[in-house]
């Protein structure tokens, strides 16, 4: 099966300081990658190397068998769903017009995107006829987050990526939203690649674990497996699932 996403030996640098070294990764159809790692480890690094917004140093990235360098930027962008932190809704738009953002620009028929835009705010817990309507400010930070992955969905895109989406929630909502995103993801069986320096969120979300320290890829594995793996750094992170 060929990668829908590959990483070939890619570094990145900022002047002197290296920020990723040696990445060599292959993303298959239908994984779920974590990559796990401290605050300046290199994940939304990685991450932002994938849609094109950054370049590698050395080495490349391919998206679907291309060099990130050779595709439109646009057309790149536009196959890949981006869910961040802070949401990032335009705040003049209406929820609905907001998760169609992406389906008009692509030019589907406007009947075609209402109906997307309504079975995807269905699936992520907030009816259409409720919400959409609404703006961003009159929704709480579960509710924006819940949009947000709603618009990644929109168009359909094969990749999904994700930087701590739910890092700034609090943990009742962030483990309600740990499970509609998993349900989503089994039901949708996208691609995805996901930030989070929280060891439990990694070990419940992903399909593997890619464990980042100081650049470096340090362990991957399954979750299963990443409970056992012997690297300090591993050991450091599973360190905190202790009940202290």
């Amino acid at each position: 099966m060929a990668a829908l996403v590959e990483f070939r030996g890619v570094a990145y640098r900022i002047g002197h300081r290296t920020v990723l070294d040696n990445i060599n990764l292959r993303i298959e159809p239908g994984d779920a990658i974590v990559v796990l790692g401290r605050s300046g480890s290199g994940k939304t690094t990685l991450l932002r190397l994938v849609n094109a917004l950054i370049f590698p140093t050395s080495g490349e990235v391919l998206f679907d068998g291309q060099s990130t360098r050779d595709w439109d930027p646009i057309r790149l962008r536009r196959r890949i769903g981006y869910v961040i932190q802070e949401v990032g809704l335009f705040p003049h738009f209406t929820v609905a017009r907001n998760v169609g953002l992406v389906p008009r620009l692509e030019r589907w028929p406007p009947e075609t995107v209402q109906a997307r835009v309504t079975k995807l705010l269905a699936e992520v817990g907030l009816p259409a006829e409720q919400f959409g309507p609404r703006f961003p400010h009159q929704l709480s930070g579960g509710q924006r987050q819940r949009v947000g992955i709603a618009r990644a969905l929109a168009a359909d895109p094969p990749l999904m990526l994700l930087d701590e989406p739910f890092g700034a929630l609090d943990p009742i909502t962030r483990l309600d939203l740990q499970d509609q995103f998993i349900s989503l993801r089994n039901s949708t069986a996208k691609t995805i690649l996901f930030v989070t320096h929280d060891v439990r969120e990694a070990l419940r979300i992903g399909t593997r674990i890619v464990l980042l320290d100081d650049g470096r890829i340090d362990t991957i594995a399954a979750p299963q497996d990443f409970v056992r793996a012997p690297s300090p750094e591993a050991r450091a992170f599973l360190n905190c699932l202790e009940i202290r």
